[in-house]
């Protein structure tokens, strides 16, 4: 009996174990053409009967397999073997070893598809127990433990099994030595492959992919030169070692000498190309291959498109027919990467027959590329026209709402969450705690987190940085203490969080504290938003010099200092008048911004309050010069559902005036409280 599997990998155990079920089944069938000669002519017309049953359990058929056995006036063994291998086919253990044990008799395949389906279903001590009290076993009972064994990675048990074994055949040895390779014990796979006094190919081919698989590709190959005859298969693991040793000219050569190729030689082959980028090139082997893969053709096009040649991805797309809603899809998603979101939308449109997969990918594109108000009405189309929205499209469109100035779309889309059922998956819950956060109403986010069963280091990410977004410092810490009793593993971003609470709420203590704890505890390596926080927590509190000393350490650790960082240290000795250092870190920012409008400014506020007027006209020259115009402020307020944005200089609000008087009496109200 000869295996049959991928070359390219390792002998499985549960191809093994199914093989042996089979062997079974043919062992059974001989047995039975041999007992018809003796057999009254009544139970031969079972025949027929006994293969429909067989045939309604392998299409999920069980109730219409139940009815026919019932409504037989007469069984014989094969009748009721073929329910028990059906019920355990369909994962209906209960009824298999109730029905095995209500068997008027028994032979060999009764007791190998039970042990065999035990195995299959994890219970290793029924399936024991079955074969300890067998009256009579036979070679397949023994192979069915050992696989079963190895199947539940019980290896130890299985081997010990395997040298009790009165008699082996090949499929024996196969069993023991795929397993063995299966776990990394090569070493014993090669004493047990060298004891077999007889070898078929599979044996041959389980230890050359071993071997590659392990490194030792020149054995390997040693091996697959000593082979008395190989098949394609054997090719094939031989290929396919070389490629996951990342040597694909030599996998390349092999392929040339290949007497023979089948469909896995080309797969494996174009795959490797893929992997090692020399993407051109696997196109070509592509288009020569006999029988195409779709999912291989869809590799190539997403290796393109993640090589930046969008472009040159579409043009080919358009003049081979090998393209599905797959490839389309990558190719949306390659437009939206690129900024070109009309090409993206115009393909979008194009496609007849749209799944959920290239309408999430377009709203969460449209999300990305700043057009999220475009992203939600494609979400009403899809309601409307398009298939259920699944967790992929709630999440996108809950991280569009958490983005945008108004929190009634994010509670609509909460609702909408709630009405399909997919408030239990983590991913969309974390996008709603998310949502509420970024939106400012931490009540309705914090709600959101308390009522999630599971929760990932997302989760308690999303309520951190939530809170310290705030200025809910103390709280923020307090989430994340709890984080660490959860036993949730922190990351970049949790302590991006915490070190953002602690500069916000001005916990000079606590952000040395946890800075040096996520370097020295945590074995996190600081990146410079980390840096940016904690600059910011000492230049606000006027410690200018500890600032610039982390910028030291900064530059120490071998990270680019990025203009943030020189911003937010700007920012903080204009408030303290350090206009020294302030100057120095608005010309850092500038030799990276060079159009950045609100440093020019700052930076001739600080020479005119140094008194250099002189430098303050040469900044704004210089700003002039450059083209550099200031952006005017931006603000939005959300009352009664309905969103306000204003602009610096814009007096278009219907309510202009009204607003100017509140904001004067407030500025009066503020004066009289500082007077005191």
């Amino acid at each position: 009996m000869i295996f049959v599997a991928r070359p390219s990998l390792v002998l499985r155990p549960t191809w093994s174990f199914s093989l042996h079920l089979r062997t079974s089944i043919s062992l059974a069938t001989s047995t039975s053409c041999l007992q018809s000669r003796h057999t009254p002519a009544s139970f031969l017309n079972l025949k027929p009967l006994n293969s429909e049953i067989s045939n309604c359990m392998r299409n999920g058929l069980v109730e219409e397999a139940q009815k026919l056995f019932d409504e037989m006036a007469q069984r014989n063994v094969v009748t009721w073997n073929a329910m028990i291998r059906g019920y355990f086919l369909n994962g209906r253990r209960g009824d298999a070893i109730s029905l095995f044990r209500r068997m008027p008799e028994r032979d060999v395949f009764s007791y190998n598809t039970v042990i065999a389906g035990l195995m299959q279903c994890g219970d290793v001590d029924g399936a024991k127990d079955v074969f300890a009290v067998m009256p009579f076993g036979d070679v397949v009972s023994w192979n069915s433990m050992i696989a079963g064994y190895i199947r539940n990675e019980l290896l130890e048990a299985a081997v010990q099994l395997f040298d009790k074994m009165p008699l082996r055949d090949v499929i024996s040895w196969n069993l023991i030595i795929g397993g063995l390779v299966n776990c990394g014990r090569l070493d014993l796979a090669e004493e047990y492959f060298n004891r077999m006094s007889r070898r078929d190919l599979v044996s041959w081919t389980i230890m050359i992919s071993g071997l590659a698989r392990a490194g030792r590709i020149d054995e390997a190959r040693e091996l697959f030169e000593n082979m008395p005859v190989k098949d394609a298969r054997a090719w094939n693991a031989m290929m396919a070692g070389y490629i996951e040793n990342d040597q694909i000219k030599e996998a390349e050569e092999l392929f040339e000498k290949m007497p023979e190729r089948n469909f896995d030689s080309w797969n494996d082959l174009v795959n490797g190309l893929v992997g090692s980028q020399r993407v051109d090139d696997a196109r070509r082997l592509f288009m020569d291959m006999p029988e195409k893969c779709q999912k291989t053709w869809n590799s190539i096009v997403l290796a393109y498109i993640r090589k930046g040649l969008v472009k040159e991805t579409h043009a080919f797309l358009e003049k081979t027919p090998y393209g599905n809603i797959v490839s389309w899809t990558n190719l949306i998603v390659g437009y939206f990467g690129i900024g070109e979101v009309g090409m993206a939308v115009k393909i979008f449109e194009s496609i007849l027959y749209k799944d959920a997969t290239v309408w999430n990918a377009t709203i969460f594109g449209l999300g990305e590329n700043d057009q999220g108000e475009e992203g939600l009405k494609l979400f009403t189309r899809m309601i409307r026209l398009g298939p259920h929205p699944d967790k992929a499209t709630f999440t996108s469109v809950l991280t569009i709402c958490s983005g945008l100035e108004t929190l009634q779309l994010g509670k609509q889309t909460h609702a909408l969450v709630l009405k399909a059922g997919f408030n239990g998956f983590v991913a969309v819950s974390n996008a709603m705690v998310t949502m509420y956060a970024r939106c400012g109403n931490m009540d309705c986010a914090l709600i959101e987190f308390s009522s999630m069963s599971t929760r990932d280091v997302i989760s308690w990410n999303s309520i951190i940085c939530g809170f310290a977004q705030h200025g809910n410092g103390n709280e923020a810490l307090e989430m994340f203490e709890k984080m660490r009793l959860a036993n949730v593993e922190p990351n970049h971003i949790t302590f991006i969080g915490v070190l953002s609470a602690c500069s916000h709420n001005g916990l000079v203590d606590q952000g040395r504290h946890y800075f040096n704890f996520m370097k020295n505890m945590c074995s996190i390596q600081p990146l410079s938003e980390h840096y940016t926080c904690l600059v910011d927590l000492f230049g606000r509190f006027g410690l200018i010099n500890e600032a610039l000393s982390f910028l030291v350490e900064m530059k120490a650790e071998g990270i680019e200092i990025p203009s943030s960082v020189w911003g937010a240290l700007l920012g903080d000795c204009r408030i303290h008048k350090n206009y020294d250092v302030g100057v120095i870190a608005g010309e850092k920012v500038l030799e990276k911004e060079p159009h950045n409008s609100g440093v020019y400014l700052i930076l001739a506020e600080m020479y005119l309050r140094g008194g250099k007027r002189e430098d303050a006209e040469r900044i704004l020259a210089r700003m002039k010069i450059n083209g550099v115009k200031k952006q005017p402020g931006c603000s939005w307020i959300e009352i009664s559902n309905s969103g306000h944005v204003f602009l610096s200089g814009d007096r278009s609000n219907p309510h202009f005036d009204r607003i100017c008087c509140v904001v004067k009496l407030l500025n009066l109200e503020m004066e009289n409280e500082i007077l005191k």
